[in-house]
């Protein structure tokens, strides 16, 4: 893994298949993408809702502007076709540890089951522990196996602590040492 910085001082990852760097307003479409698939026991406020929202430009809005999308979380690009797949980074969202960020990532269905969520969380990964940080987290529904599966190769394991919703499933929480 490569770690370099665009002329803006902006975090840009690079593996053997994937360049993980910051969103671009032209890939709303992607992120709107991401939105679209997501499964229906995932909370309505990360869902399309019933007007619609968020739209394309809503989130080219939020892309300029930094609002939805930490700069954390970067835009996993494959580099053979240059297509953005998804999203893979850190993010403190408050549920953890101080200094403690949670590992976050999200695909498009149509690459599934190719080793780009592997391939990106390992980068990311790296770039923690050469940042300094000693531990990260992740949150997973108990539903979602893929991405439970993806954890565990990456060496997160399943705390005790959970969070039970009787309608949507239950998150669990898992930690990994740098």
């Amino acid at each position: 893994m490569t770690v370099g910085t665009t002329p803006s001082s902006e975090v840009v990852l690079e593996t053997s298949r994937l360049l993980l760097r910051p969103w671009r307003p032209a890939e709303a479409v992607v992120q709107r993408e991401l939105w679209t698939e997501r499964d229906p026991r995932v909370p309505p406020h990360r869902r399309i809702d019933t007007d619609g929202r968020p739209t394309v430009a809503e989130l080219e809005d939020s892309i300029r502007t930094n609002q939805l999308w930490s700069s954390g979380l970067l835009a996993v690009e494959r580099k053979a076709s240059r297509d953005v797949i998804g999203y893979c980074g850190l993010v403190d969202s408050g549920r953890g540890s101080a200094g403690e960020p949670e590992l976050a990532f999200e695909l498009l269905r149509r690459v599934w089951r190719q080793g780009y969520a592997t391939e990106a969380s390992l980068a990311v990964l790296e770039w923690a522990r050469s940042s300094g940080h000693e531990r990260l987290w992740a949150t997973v529904w108990d539903w979602n196996t893929a991405s439970r599966h993806v954890l565990a190769k990456v060496g997160f394991t399943e705390t005790e602590r959970k969070e039970v919703d009787a309608v949507r499933g239950t998150t669990l929480f898992t930690t990994r040492r740098l």
